[in-house]
C-alpha cells in the first residue's frame, strides 16, 4: 500500500471521530463515510484537504458537500 492511501484513512478516521465529537450518532451513516475514499473525487491539488470539515471544488462548478451537512441532512 502506498503512503498515501495509509495517509488518507489515517485522516478519513480522524474525519468520523471529529463528526462524531460534533454530535454525529447515526453509525450507518458514520460507517458509510469512513469507507467513502473523498480523495478520489477532488483534483490532485486539493486531495490532501479531502477530509476536512469544508465543501471543496470538484470541477465543473459542482462541490463535494462539507461531511457535517452531508450528515446533518441525513
Amino acid at each position: 500500500m502506498s503512503n498515501s492511501g495509509f495517509t488518507f484513512r489515517r485522516v478519513r478516521e480522524e474525519m468520523i471521530e471529529n463528526l462524531l465529537e460534533m454530535g454525529i450518532k447515526d453509525f450507518r451513516v458514520l460507517d458509510a463515510m469512513s469507507q467513502v475514499p473523498r480523495h478520489i473525487f477532488l483534483d490532485e491539488a486539493l486531495r490532501s484537504r479531502a477530509y476536512e470539515n469544508r465543501s471543496l471544488t470538484i470541477g465543473y462548478k459542482q462541490t463535494i458537500s462539507q461531511p457535517y451537512i452531508v450528515f446533518r441532512d441525513e
